[in-house]
This record gives structure tokens, sequence and C-alpha cells, in this order.
């Protein structure tokens, strides 16, 4: 089976880059009609080089959400439960998605994360680091900052209106994407918690313009400017095929879920 997995990501190179745009055709009308809305600020997003996405989290719809309305290939951070489970972790593996152990140090995880920003990827997290269950934002953990400020590359932080969505209450949802942010903070265990909390901050504002954009019927443009633009399709992505997709070397395995981290 392994020996059959590693055959077919081959047919595009083990590229999450080929294969979110492969896809995309099909994940942009399903997000549609199961939640449909429009993005905001989504020429905010910067279209090449290393960033971090910082997004906050209300539902399973969120992941794909956001990316439609991204021309960016984003690499999730995602809970290795998710990676576990059958046919779906192999799917989410080929999206570029990689596992992370929550509530403990997970040094390769973090370690894949800077990789793939300092190689020109987007990094995907959710800053509550689990969805939020009381409709509004919760407290946002340092890892997102931890990765930008080390490796010198910009957050982008996201704001989504997608509460009490679910495939049987399929309700409008917003996206807001805010302008790239450079924190200047110490890098120590304080510096990274200042800089969370100045990006909750932030998320909180961004996730009430959204919920505002629901509300009013999707207007044109939000009081902060950003324009309302519609989903983005396959021949709107920006491509980063050249770019080394993953890391070769053995420790990227574990959080790639090629082998049990907890192996090691």
């Amino acid at each position: 089976m392994p020996t059959c997995r590693a055959g077919i990501r081959a047919l595009w190179g083990d590229n999450p880059e080929w294969f979110q745009w492969l896809t995309r055709s099909l994940i942009v009308p399903t997000c549609r009609f199961l939640a449909p809305g429009y993005g905001y600020g989504v020429d905010r997003v910067p279209r090449d080089g290393g960033i971090v996405v910082a997004a906050n989290h209300f539902s399973g719809i969120d992941p794909p959400l956001i990316g439609s309305y991204c021309r960016r290939t984003i690499y999730y951070m995602t809970k290795i439960e998710l990676l576990d489970v059958p046919v779906v972790g192999e799917l989410l593996r080929w999206t570029g998605a990689f596992a992370v152990r929550r509530g403990e140090s997970d040094r390769d995880a973090i370690r894949l994360a800077r990789w793939l920003v300092a190689n020109g990827h987007a990094v995907g997290l959710f800053m509550e680091g689990t969805r939020q269950r009381l409709g509004h934002p919760g407290p946002a953990h340092p890892g997102a900052v931890m990765i930008a400020v080390q490796e010198g590359v910009p957050i982008v932080p996201c704001g989504i209106d997608s509460f009490r969505w679910s495939p049987t209450n399929r309700r409008a949802c917003a996206v807001v994407w805010g302008e790239p942010i450079t924190l200047d903070v110490p890098k120590t265990g304080r510096g990274y918690k200042a800089g969370a909390a100045f990006l909750e901050r932030e998320l909180v504002r961004l996730w009430r313009l959204a919920a505002q954009a629901v509300g009013d019927g999707f207007p044109q443009e939000l009081p902060d400017g950003a324009r309302r633009h519609g989903a983005v399709w396959p021949w709107q992505q920006e491509r980063r095929t050249e770019l080394p997709p993953w890391p070769d070397e053995e420790w990227a395995a574990g959080p790639r879920g090629l082998t049990s981290p907890r192996a090691s």
C-alpha cells in the first residue's frame, strides 16, 4: 500500500503546488455550494515569497474556504489525528498538510514550517490551535509568530466568519485578509507571546469585518478598504512549481505522515 500511494503521488511529483492547482476546479465550486460567500482583500496576500497565513478557526470548511480566496498554495499545519484518518489523511498530505502533535512540543513540525517559508512557500496556521465553539476567536498561540520572526517573513492575518457552519447548515461565510505584518519582537518566549497578543487583536478585527460583510449582504467594499473578490480559479492561481516542495531529510518524514513521529 505505501508503494501504491507513492506511485500516485508521483503523478504530480509529490508537489502540492501542482495538486492544489489540479483540484481547485473541484474545491472552488464545492465551497461555493456548501458555504456561499466572498473573500475581501485577496490582493493583500503577497504573490510570492515565504509567508505565514494566520487565521481564526470555527469549522471544518475553513481550510478549503480560505484556500478558495487565496492565489497561493497554502501548506496547512494540522493535528496529527487528521492525517491518521484513512483516505482523508492521504488526501490532506497531497494538498500539503503536515502534522503537529497538539499540547506538546513538536520540534519537527516547527522545523518543517520554517523550512517551507524559508523556501518561499505559504504556511497556514489556525492561531487558536483548535475550533472555537462560542462564536468568538479564541486566544492566539505564539507558534505562527515564532515561525515568522525566526525566518524573517511576514504574517498575513485572515479573519473568517463561519461559526456554526456544517454540512447540514450551509450558511453564508466570508473571508477577510489583512495587510502583511512584519513583527519586530525579541526572539524569546515573551516576545512571541507579545506578538501573538497583537495578532489576536488583528484577527478579531478582521473577523468582525467578515461577520459584518455577511450581515450586510456582501458589500463591494469594507470599512477598511478591502474590496470584494470572488473565488480564485485555477487559471488565477500563483503556481510556484519551481520551488522545492519538501525537504529530503529524514526528520521531515514524521510531520509529513510518512512514518510515525512517535517512533523516533
